[in-house]
């Protein structure tokens, strides 16, 4: 993985856009809750923020970037790992988020801890378990560095480097990581239509999930309890940030768009695949006096599902990936 060997390729070739970085989604989203007139995206910041986003500088010893945890191949999030693992393969308790339409965020992380996308690297930055590093440390980093008063310049019109420029330049770059070209997107836009079994499965997911899963986003932002058993760590979720005995073991609803890409799954990775997470909707979900409503209909607990409504179901959740997503070269690091 990136920042695990110290050799580095003899030349380095910067990836540039072939036309100006714009924030432009499609007739289908909503209007997005980002503030965009405190930070434009223009195409200097953008790239101001990729090169940090990929810079293993902002951890302790440069041996983790940002990508360290969030691979664009694996939808921006650690492919493999059930939890996080950062500088000294120390291990963190929840799983990697994916980055992907945030500019509809108004809250971070699966306790939702950070309200404003860009102080969001400041917990990666300074957790001692992921990159155990201080904000003024990497400002002073990025000072001493050859090419970072120069990006800032470009950016900013002036080479000083501050913590408002650093993280509003991260900021435009995470704004720039959307999914909206998927099969379901293609849909939406009049491109395609979908086959028999993606209608059934879309007839069953509007019955059935779209409640904490509701379209375009995949996510309605809320903290629900969905019958996890907890395990060992006992990681209380929302009512870590609240105190408040309705959000035990709540955690943020996660965005169904690109499931393929982004197994494991859960707060805490428990699941790798996307048949043990419907069996645990179907016959796993476990009482408690803060589960969601919605996993507890008619005193029965959980979602009754039939091997067909799951093989429906699946091929509909398929129409949610987004290949190019994975695949952009302007989300891709500049030191390849």
């Amino acid at each position: 993985m990136l920042g695990l060997f110290s050799c580095k390729p003899e030349k380095e070739t910067p990836v540039k856009p072939a036309e100006e970085i714009t924030f432009k989604p499609p007739s289908h989203f909503p209007a997005p809750l980002y503030d965009f007139a405190t930070n434009p995206v223009t195409t200097k910041g953008f790239e101001l923020g990729r090169a940090l986003f990929y810079e293993p500088k902002l951890s302790r010893d440069g041996s983790v970037d940002c990508s360290f945890c969030h691979e664009q191949s694996a939808g921006f999030t650690q492919h493999g790992h059930d939890v996080s693992h950062g500088i000294d393969d120390r291990l963190g308790k929840r799983n990697s988020q994916p980055i992907m339409n945030k500019a509809w965020q108004n809250n971070f992380f699966w306790d939702g801890g950070a309200f404003h996308l860009d102080v969001t690297p400041v917990n990666a930055i300074t957790n001692p378990v992921e990159m155990d590093e201080s904000i003024a440390n990497v400002l002073e980093k990025l000072r001493n560095d050859k090419d970072y008063p120069r990006l800032f310049k470009d950016a900013f019109g002036s080479p000083e480097i501050t913590s408002p420029r650093f993280f509003q330049a991260m900021a435009q770059f995470m704004l720039m990581c959307n999914s909206w070209e998927s099969k379901w997107d293609k849909v939406q836009q009049g491109e395609t239509t979908f086959t028999d079994v993606e209608l059934a499965g879309e007839a069953i997911f509007t019955q059935k999930c779209a409640a904490c899963h509701p379209a375009p986003l995949f996510t309605d932002h809320s903290f629900r309890n969905n019958g996890l058993r907890p395990t060992r760590v006992d990681d209380k979720g929302r009512y870590e940030i609240t105190h408040s005995p309705q959000d035990m073991y709540a955690f943020k609803v996660p965005s169904l768009r690109n499931w393929r890409y982004t197994s494991p799954f859960m707060h805490d990775g428990r699941f790798f695949t996307l048949d043990a997470v419907l069996n645990h909707y179907e016959n796993q979900v476990i009482e408690s006096h803060s589960l969601d409503p919605l996993l507890k209909q008619n005193g029965q607990l959980g979602i009754s599902l039939s091997s067909t409504e799951k093989d429906n179901l699946k091929a509909f959740l398929n129409t949610l990936n987004d290949e190019t997503f994975v695949k952009n070269p302007l989300l891709a690091s500049p030191r390849r």
